[in-house]
């Protein structure tokens, strides 16, 4: 895993663009020069932690991970964003790439907890979160605006103190 740089805008873009119809409707990855240029604006940001995920042995990209909206304190959270490229989907890549960042989030970052909101027919990130031992917490109807409509999710979160990485 490594931090998003202008370097990888278009090895990022293509991959985006050619993963487009498997993560519709869920996410809509930066697939132009304007929309990546504001990802790592997005990614400087103190209250941001942004990842990519590349594959050990060929180095390209499975993904990307971002932990938003960090909040330090007595809170020391942050809520998990994340997606993976076509290219190399279905392998178990994303779920080692997002136990790297979870780790790096409770060490590293020193938050005590994460949360991922996800879309109740996201089965993929459903399974995902499940297998990194995250707990559903609950349900918040019409939480996110997603591809124009107000949609539903399920909350899921994982302490530092329970996790086992």
């Amino acid at each position: 895993m490594s931090a998003p740089s202008a370097a990888d805008a278009e090895e990022f873009i293509a991959a985006a663009r050619a993963s487009a119809s498997l993560q519709n409707p869920w996410v809509s990855a930066p697939d132009s020069d304007e929309r990546f240029v504001a990802f790592l604006s997005r990614a400087a940001r103190d209250d941001q932690g942004s990842y990519l995920v590349r594959h050990s042995e060929c180095g390209a990209l499975v993904g990307y991970v971002n932990i938003n909206n960090i909040v330090r304190g007595a809170l020391s959270s942050g809520y998990l964003g994340y997606a993976a490229f076509a290219s190399h989907a279905g392998r178990g890549l994303m779920t080692a790439g997002l136990r790297a960042v979870v780790t790096d989030a409770f060490t590293s970052l020193g938050l005590h907890r994460l949360e991922a909101n996800i879309q109740p027919d996201n089965l993929p990130s459903l399974r995902l979160v499940q297998r990194l031992g995250f707990r559903r917490e609950g349900f918040s109807p019409r939480y996110l605006m997603v591809d124009g409509a107000w949609r539903d999710h399920e909350r899921w979160a994982v302490l530092a103190d329970d996790w086992i990485g």
